[in-house]
């Protein structure tokens, strides 16, 4: 049976986004020392579920990525409390050219890289 095992994500500063996301989701750092570009696993506590890795990137931030992250709660009242937890911790909110009425908010981590805050309630 497939299954998704782990999100890639690209950084200038590994350490700094490893931290990150570890305090998003509460997810236990593990690094694999000598590795040329500094691969850090973040595995779930429990370690059930997908796993988050962050390496060094060169490659630039892209404005619209193809590929990103949707962080998902249930109110209204959970997605703004979530959007300032991760404001403190160190994301941005992003300009966006949002539709009418959207039921997400996107953000940036440390490095740049875009999620979504999904409400969803939203209806």
């Amino acid at each position: 049976m497939l299954r998704l095992g782990t999100i890639v994500l690209g950084a200038d500063d590994v350490a700094r986004a490893a931290a990150f996301w570890s305090h998003v989701f509460g997810y236990e750092v593990v690094t694999f020392p000598g590795s040329v570009d500094e691969f850090t696993i973040l595995v779930p506590p429990d370690g059930v579920g997908t796993r988050i890795a962050v390496h060094r990137s060169v490659a630039p931030v892209e404005e619209r990525p193809r590929v990103h992250l949707d962080l998902v709660v249930d109110s209204p009242a959970e997605q703004r409390s979530e959007i300032e937890r991760l404001v403190a911790l160190g994301a941005t909110r992003v300009a966006w050219s949002y539709p009418s009425d959207p039921d997400f908010v996107v953000l940036a981590d440390t490095e740049g890289n875009r999620f979504c805050m999904v409400d969803a309630s939203h209806r």
